[in-house]
C-alpha cells in the first residue's frame, strides 16, 4: 500500500514520483524455480504444428524470464505470477525459493499480503453503496462522520467522498510516522491511524492536486462502517469475496499475524544496509481499509476481471471508477481506487497494485480480457527492480 512508512506499508504508485521509503530488496543468492503451467489438454497436432510447438517450447518463456531476472539480478527471494489469456486459459509461474532458510519451493499461486490492492476492494464497496443511494460521491466526509476530520488546514466539511477515493483530498499520510516494530507487532484501531494523520497539516487544499495518502482509505472504510452498521471486513466479504468466489482472499481478523494457506516467506530490510529480516508474520492492522487483505495472483485476476466486466458495480459507478486523473509522469492515471497504465503493445491495463513489508504485487486486466498479476517477496526500491516488476506485467499482458 505504500504508506511511505519507515518501511511497512507502501502504495501501488512508487513510480508516480511519490515519497520513497527505505526498503531494500533481499540480496541473498537464491535458485531459480521452474515455471508451472495450468495445463489444458492440447488438440491433436499435425507434423508442422508439432515442429512449431517444439520450437516454441525451446524458447524461454518471456514471463518466466522476467521472474528469473527479478530473482537473479534484483535479489528477490521469490517471484510468482498468474496469467490469464483472452480465452480464459491460466498459467502460473514461480522463480526463486519460498524460504531462504530452508530453501523450500515457492508455492504455486501462493498467498501473499496484497497491500494497496485492498483499496480497490474498499472503493468497490463504497461505490456499491453509492449505487444503492446510501453514499453520495460528492457529499462531504462530514455528512457521514460529522466533526471527526479536523486539523491544520483540514476540514471534513470541505472534503468529498470522491476526493478520498481519488487521492485528491490533500490529507496527510499517517504511515511515515510509524516505525517497523509498531508496524509489525502493534494492533491499530482505524481511528488511531486517523488520529496520527491529523497531527500534521494538510498536504494541499481539497481538490487542488493528486497526492497518494493511505489516510483517504481509512476514512472511506470508516464511512462504510457508519453507513452499513457493519464491520468493513464483513461488508467486503459479503459484497465481493463470496459474491465472485475468491476462495483464497480474506481480511485478517484482529491480532491474526500469520498467513493461512501455503505462501512464500516475505522479507524486509530497513535501513538499506541493515540485515534482511523475515517479515512474514506481522499485524496488518496498520493497513486496514488501505492495505490489509491477503490473496493470490489468480484471485486478484479474478477480482479485476469481474470488476471490469461489470459484475461488481452498476455501469454508472464503474464509469466513475474508471474516470482518472494523472498520477505522476509515467503514464499512470488514478481513478476511484483503480489505476490505468499504458502497455508497450498498445492500450492500457486496469488494476491497482500494492506493497506491504515483505511483499509487492503488481498487475491488472485489459478491456479485451487479458489478466496478469506478479508478486515478489521483498519490496524493490531501486529503479531497475521497480522497472523489472512492471516489465514482467507488461510481458504477461502483451505476450
Amino acid at each position: 500500500m505504500r504508506a511511505q512508512t519507515r518501511q511497512g506499508l507502501r502504495s501501488s504508485t512508487r513510480q508516480q514520483g511519490g515519497r520513497r521509503r527505505r526498503a531494500v530488496s533481499a540480496a541473498a543468492a537464491v535458485a531459480i524455480g521452474a515455471m508451472t503451467l495450468g495445463a489444458l489438454a492440447p488438440p491433436a497436432a499435425s507434423a508442422s504444428d508439432s515442429a512449431a510447438s517444439a520450437a516454441a517450447a525451446a524458447r524461454p518463456d518471456a514471463v518466466q524470464q522476467a521472474l528469473n531476472t527479478l530473482v537473479r539480478d534484483d535479489g528477490m527471494p521469490a517471484a510468482l505470477a498468474s496469467v490469464q489469456d483472452r480465452n480464459g486459459r491460466i498459467r502460473s509461474y514461480t522463480a526463486g525459493v519460498g524460504d531462504l532458510t530452508t530453501g523450500s519451493k515457492v508455492p504455486r499461486d501462493g498467498q501473499v499480503r496484497i497491500g494497496s490492492n485492498t483499496k480497490a476492494f474498499t472503493a468497490v464497496v463504497v461505490l456499491q453503496l453509492v449505487g444503492e443511494g446510501k453514499i453520495g460521491l460528492d457529499a462531504s466526509v462530514d455528512t457521514y462522520l460529522p466533526g471527526l476530520v479536523r486539523g491544520k488546514g483540514i476540514d471534513g466539511r470541505r472534503i468529498t467522498v470522491r476526493q478520498l477515493l481519488q487521492h485528491t483530498s490533500g490529507l496527510p499520510e499517517y504511515g511515515i510516522h510509524v516505525d517497523d516494530d509498531e508496524i509489525r507487532n502493534r494492533y491499530f484501531e482505524p481511528r488511531e491511524l486517523l488520529d496520527i494523520a491529523l497531527r500534521y497539516k494538510a498536504d494541499a487544499a481539497p481538490g487542488a492536486k493528486w497526492g497518494y495518502s493511505n489516510t483517504n482509505y481509512v476514512l472511506a472504510g470508516l464511512i462504510v462502517q457508519k453507513v452499513t452498521g457493519r464491520p468493513l471486513a464483513e461488508e467486503m466479504d459479503r459484497r465481493i469475496i463470496k459474491r465472485i468466489g475468491l476462495r483464497h482472499t480474506y481480511f485478517p481478523t484482529p491480532g491474526e499475524m500469520t498467513i493461512r494457506e501455503p505462501h512464500p516467506q516475505g522479507y524486509h530490510r530497513n535501513p538499506a544496509d541493515g540485515p534482511l529480516r523475515n517479515f512474514t508474520e506481522m499485524d496488518p492492522s496498520m493497513g486496514w481499509a488501505a492495505g490489509q487483505l491477503i490473496s493470490t495472483n489468480s484471485d486478484l485476476n479474478r477480482f479485476f476481471t469481474a470488476l471490469l466486466a461489470g459484475r461488481l458495480l452498476p455501469a454508472a459507478q464503474l464509469a466513475e471508477m474508471r474516470t482518472t486523473v494523472p498520477a505522476g509522469t509515467s503514464g499512470l492515471r488514478y481513478g476511484l481506487g483503480l489505476t490505468s497504465r499504458p502497455l508497450s503493445c498498445g492500450g492500457v491495463y486496469w488494476g491497482h497494485g500494492g506493497d506491504i513489508a515483505g511483499y509487492e504485487t503488481r498487475g491488472g486486466v485489459t478491456d479485451d480480457g487479458r489478466a496478469a498479476n506478479v508478486a515478489v517477496t521483498s519490496i524493490p526500491t531501486d529503479e531497475a527492480a521497480t522497472r523489472h516488476v512492471k516489465d514482467a506485467v507488461d510481458r504477461a499482458l502483451c505476450g
